[in-house]
This record gives structure tokens, sequence and C-alpha cells, in this order.
């Protein structure tokens, strides 16, 4: 990890670097930036392509390259990622309100496809990664949509229409207007900066779907803002194909084993096997399963996936009982270590709070996991600990208060004081172990609550009925064969 950090230092740390080196002394020591003399493909003289190699805060080490050429003044500007190719996908979605919006960070790679649905405009991936924002991605958008419109005009005056209806839109959200353009650039950075805090942004929402992975965009604060979400998803063959992942021909190559059907009841001693694909790299691979029974609970089923081809390994846990009628919330006291020892069910539509640490986990992070309140602590200690506020992404203020968060979370952990735990499930599919069952647990509640319109509607069970759809399916035809023959008495009674 040491070797890393000195390989590809952070960009803030590299910024400051910089400045500090603007002194004579500076001269005879290592440069911050590589330089290698480099052919020029506009008129085959020589150039110079600078490298830097920095990690981003929150995503992961990167390349930074430019070229520019002194003879003709050609330059070109790319990022390519350092790291390793994610095992899943990342959709980022990032909704854009106002003007501090407009300064998020982008790193796009050149498998990136950018989509903005307010404009039904889809950005394809490209030759080369870029390293933007916001504001400079609408830029460069309408620079290129621009630069043809003197000829659409006169050649096909209906797309040229089209596309100037579409750069009014893209200058609405950048809250500026096409008569800007026009002026120097000195004098827009300058005058404009503080005129245009009081100009209204239009709203929209900025999408970047990445099956590599290796894309990004900057949240505000923290990972909790509300106008940023992370979304993982497992690749498809094809796009395995595409980033070079796996051969074609090796599709249909293997074939997994464990393909007998099973019939009957599965027993609690049985694992059954599921063949299926790799979600990192496509190939065929078994799923195992198996029936659990939690004392004093309900049962649930684990699975296991386990790839020998790329060694990608995930396991999750499942509700294996019907739907409960109403939602439960279990609120621990934790107050020794021993209570970090219970064992905890945590079902993918699980929220988990700790109020004295200001912690909420959302209802579906992390999954359905099943391990001891330590473990499931240590999960989220682990994931936050990688995204410590580094570099200039981050405000001093903010940054004081996340690492004063992540203390807070280390001392939940060793139960240095005591603190509690509440585990809100609107299915009722999550448990903590109860140390005194089938007697009360004196530092454990267990509350049921009747879950709201909302809570359903995301749940999808407002359009689940189990009883009674015949009568109305059967009401349907009759209403439908009604219209119809109503349909047809209506021409006869307009001509008598």
């Amino acid at each position: 990890m040491s070797s890393s950090n000195e390989l590809f230092p952070k960009i803030g740390q590299v910024a400051d670097k910089t400045t500090k080196d603007d002194s004579a002394e500076a001269e005879v020591e290592e440069k911050v930036v590589d330089e290698i003399d480099s052919l020029c493909m506009k008129c085959f003289e020589q150039g110079k392509t600078r490298m830097l190699l920095t990690s981003i805060p929150y995503f992961k080490e990167v390349v930074v390259m430019s070229f520019r050429c002194e003879h003709c003044g050609w330059s070109n500007n790319e990022i390519q990622s350092a790291g390793m190719i994610r095992p899943e996908g990342t959709l980022y979605t990032a909704k854009i309100r106002d003007r501090a919006d407009l300064n998020r960070q982008i790193v796009r790679s050149s498998n990136c496809e950018i989509v903005i649905p307010e404009l039904d405009l889809t950005l394809p991936p490209t030759e080369r990664g870029q390293l933007t924002t916001v504001e400079g991605l609408l830029r460069d958008i309408i620079t290129d949509l621009s630069g043809d419109q003197p000829l659409r005009k006169v050649q096909d005056e209906d797309t040229y229409t089209k596309v100037e209806a579409l750069l009014t839109k893209m200058w609405g959200m950048l809250g500026d207007s096409p008569d800007a353009e026009d002026n120097d650039v000195e004098d827009a950075q300058t005058a404009g900066t503080s005129e245009k805090k009081d100009i209204p942004v239009q709203p929209f929402t900025l999408k970047l779907d990445d099956p590599s992975g290796n894309s990004f965009i900057e949240f505000l604060g923290s990972m909790s803002d509300p106008k940023w979400n992370l979304r993982t998803y497992p690749r498809t063959f094809e796009q395995n194909v595409q980033l070079g992942l796996v051969a074609r021909e090796e599709e249909g190559g293997e074939k997994g084993a464990g393909e007998e059907q099973v019939n009957g009841e599965v027993t609690k001693d049985e694992v059954l096997t599921f063949p299926g694909k790799c979600s990192s790299c496509g190939h065929n691979i078994n799923t195992y399963m198996k029936r659990v029974d939690i004392p004093y609970f309900k049962e649930i089923l684990i699975m296991s996936t386990n790839c020998d081809t790329c060694g990608y390994r995930d396991n999750e846990v499942k509700s294996g009982s019907a739907i409960s009628p109403e939602g439960k919330r279990i609120i621990l006291k934790v107050e020794d270590v021993e209570d970090l020892s219970r064992d905890i069910l945590k079902s993918e539509t699980a929220g988990l709070e700790i109020p004295e640490i200001d912690l909420v986990l959302a209802h579906g992070t992390l999954g359905g996991r099943f391990t001891t309140l330590e473990g499931i602590l240590n999960q989220v200690y682990e994931e936050l600990n990688e995204k410590v506020f580094a570099g200039d992404s981050a405000e001093t203020e903010d940054k004081r208060s996340f690492e004063k968060f992540l203390e807070d979370l280390k001392s939940t952990i060793t139960c240095e004081k005591p603190f509690t735990v509440i585990l809100d499930d609107p299915l009722a599919n999550s448990y903590i172990q109860s140390l005194y069952a089938p007697d009360p647990d004196p530092g454990m509640t267990i509350e049921t609550y009747p879950r709201t319109w909302e809570q359903n509607e995301e749940l999808g069970l407002n359009d689940i009925k189990v009883e009674g759809y015949e009568e109305d399916e059967a009401a349907e035809r009759a209403a439908e064969k009604e219209a119809q023959e109503q349909e047809k008495k209506e021409p006869n009674t307009v001509q008598s």
C-alpha cells in the first residue's frame, strides 16, 4: 500500500508540491510531471508528452497525459485508468440542481456512456478518457454541436432547428446564454464569476454508465450526498468481450455441473446446485444453495458462488418464508464486548442505524449479510475507511468531521462506550440473536409496525394479488365484451 501511495500520490499532494517547487532550488529535485519527447502526428515534428501519475480521492489511481507540439500548436489531453478493472460495472447518477453541482469532478473512461435523460441525449464510449467537470462536459458538447450549425442551416434546416433547440436547453442548464460565447475567456472568468452565482440553473440528471467501473463523478460532502448515487451491476458476456476480459469463442465452450432437475421439497440437509454465468468473466459456474433454520426466527436460504476461472466469489442470504404482513424494528443496547458477538442477519431490504455516531445505512446497503454485529461494523468501517477525505476535493471542515466519524465508528467496534443499534426491516426478514431466548432479552426491544403505502410500492407489494384475481379477470373480460358490443351498435344508431 505504501509503495502504491508513493507511485500514485493524491492529486492534492501533487498540487501542494507543485506550488512549493516554484523556487529555484526545486529545479534540482525530482519533477512532479514526467516529460517524454514524442512525435507529433500533425506535422511530424518532435513534441512533448507530459504524464502525471496520481490518485483521485474516493476513486482510484489514474494516469493523466498531455501532449503539445510547439511547432504546429496541436495539443491533446487524455486520462487512463492505472488500476484494475472492477469486478462489476458502475452506474453513477448525479442530480444537478445548482451552480455548485456544475463543479463536480468527472472521470470518464473510454468505455463510459453518458446519458442526460432530460435532453434524450446519449454520448457513446469514446476512444480516450477525459478528466473534467460537469460544466466542462456540457461546454464541450455545446462546442462540438455548434461547430457544424452553419453548414446544417444550409443543407438540413430541420436538423439545424432541432440541434438549436437542444443547444438552448443546454445553455439553460449552464445558467448562461449563447451570447457569452462571443466574449473573451478572460472577461468571462473575471467579471462573470460573481454575476453567474445569482443566475438560476435548469435542473437535470447526469448518468455515467461504465461496464469497466473506471468512471467516476464526485459527490459533495460525503457519500450520503442526496443528489449522488452509485449502483453496481454484473456485466454481461458481451460487455466482457468488449473489455477484452474473455474471448468470444469461449461463450459456449464449457458446461456447468449439476444440471439434474430437482423435484419435490428441498430438505434441510440438501445442497442444491444451479448452473449459471459468472458475472465477472462470463464463464459457466455453479451456485450452491442450502436451507438453514435459525432458532426462534425463521428459515433462510444461503447461496454461495465461486468461479474457478477468475476467482470471483459471492455469498448472499435470502428469506425462505412468506412475506410478513408487518415490518419489524429491532433495537439493541450494546453494553459490552459480549454483545458484539451476537449473530445478526441483515436482509437486503433492511437499514441499520447507530444514533450515537450518526451512522445511517439506507435500506439495501451492503446487501444481505449473515455475520456477527462486530463483523458487520468492521465491514462498514472498511468500506468507509477507503474513502477518507484527502486532496483538494474536500473542505477542511468536511474532512475533520468525517475523520471524527471514523474515530467514533472505531470506538463502537471496540465497545469503548455503550451505543444503540437499530435494525429496521419493512419485510421483517432481519434478525439479531437473543442471548436469553426463548425468554425476553432485557437489552433488546422488538417492535412491529404497519408498512406505509410508499414502502409497499417500493417493495412491489401493491401490485401483488393472490386471492380473487380470477373474479377480476372475468369482470375485465365482461367489460371488454360489453364495450365491443356497444361499438357495434353505435354506427347503426347514427344511420337510423
